[in-house]
């Protein structure tokens, strides 16, 4: 392997376990039951308890599932983070970070909202991203009855649903319903360009581990769903491709610098900073495509920096 000499020696394991995780290579149903068994988190009774909501569905779209997490102590109004989970457009579900999600509520004294938004590509775009629009949508509207603060709500997301939280950011400056007070963008999925020959950057040692350009390319073929890009919707299908980027929300953005996003996270960064948006960008040496999974001193480094983050964005 060409560039596990270069890879954090904590995310050498998970590095190589990962190869057996590919949909280009097994069946859809066999990729998403074999991460469902190898990260789907605590069994049902020992997971955080939850409360369940649905959101009315956006333009004739379905209702979407959310699964709500309150912090063990709190004085409302209290913050809101609308979480969206990896991975890939193409699988995963919100009970897999449960755990960390909880977790996130009791730090920061907020309430957290996973969207059980729909995968491709049996829902294509814009299927999923009108699913998180409408859970953002439902939490503004429904503050009041929640005990949350509707001028303190962000968007998070990892990978896919980094690149969802992205997209939904853009949404929600362009129908000015709800003012964001951030996006914390977590090695986001934001060019359907990276792993093909339109790439602007072919970065030879990126993308070898955990999410590769055969892989890529399979999400985001997912996701259009044999449906035509415009520059009308480009930049909903895929914020990268958007090249109107003022009036967004401070936005933070961390990935390891193996990681195959890292050229268009970082060319995103640079650009948000260019439109006059706050930004905070990190890179992580040695860090693949889901290194925060890890025991290292760069996932510690990197929880103490969305910390940061998360406490200015929500003005803790």
């Amino acid at each position: 392997m060409d560039t596990l000499h270069l890879v954090d020696p904590a995310a050498r394991d998970l590095a190589l376990a990962f190869a057996a995780f590919d949909p280009t290579r097994q069946t859809l149903d066999e990729y998403r039951a074999a991460l469902d068994a190898a990260i789907g988190g605590a069994s049902p009774a020992s997971s955080p308890k939850f409360e369940e909501h649905w959101a009315e569905g956006l333009e004739g779209q379905p209702d979407v599932r959310l699964l709500a997490y309150r912090p063990a102590e709190t004085t409302e109004p209290v913050p809101a983070i609308l979480f969206i989970h990896a991975s890939g457009f193409i699988a995963g579900r919100p009970e897999w970070m449960a755990t960390a999600n909880q977790a996130l509520a009791d730090e920061f004294g907020a309430m957290v909202v996973a969207v059980n938004y729909r995968l491709a590509p049996e829902a294509s775009f814009p299927g999923p991203l009108y699913d998180c629009y409408a859970a953002l949508r439902w939490l503004h509207d429904q503050a009041d009855r929640l005990g949350i603060d509707p001028g303190r709500i962000l968007v998070m997301g990892e990978s896919a649903g980094g690149g969802l939280a992205a997209s939904l950011a853009l949404l929600a400056r362009d129908r000015r319903e709800v003012r964001l007070a951030g996006q914390v963008l977590v090695y986001p999925m934001l060019d359907p360009r990276t792993g093909t020959s339109d790439a602007p950057l072919d970065n030879p040692h990126a993308g070898e581990f955990v999410w590769t350009r055969r892989h890529n390319r399979f999400g985001w073929e997912a996701m259009r769903g044999g449906q035509n890009v415009t520059e009308e919707n480009g930049a909903y299908f895929a914020a990268g491709l958007s090249d109107d980027l003022a009036g967004l929300p401070p936005a933070f953005i961390a990935v390891g610098a193996l990681d195959l996003f890292v050229d268009e996270d970082a060319d995103y960064a640079l650009r948000l900073a260019r439109s006059g948006v706050p930004v905070e960008f990190h890179l992580y040496p040695g860090g693949i495509h889901g290194f925060d999974m890890t025991d290292s001193s760069i996932a510690e480094q990197y929880r103490a920096d969305r910390r940061s983050a998360l406490s200015r964005m929500l003005a803790l």
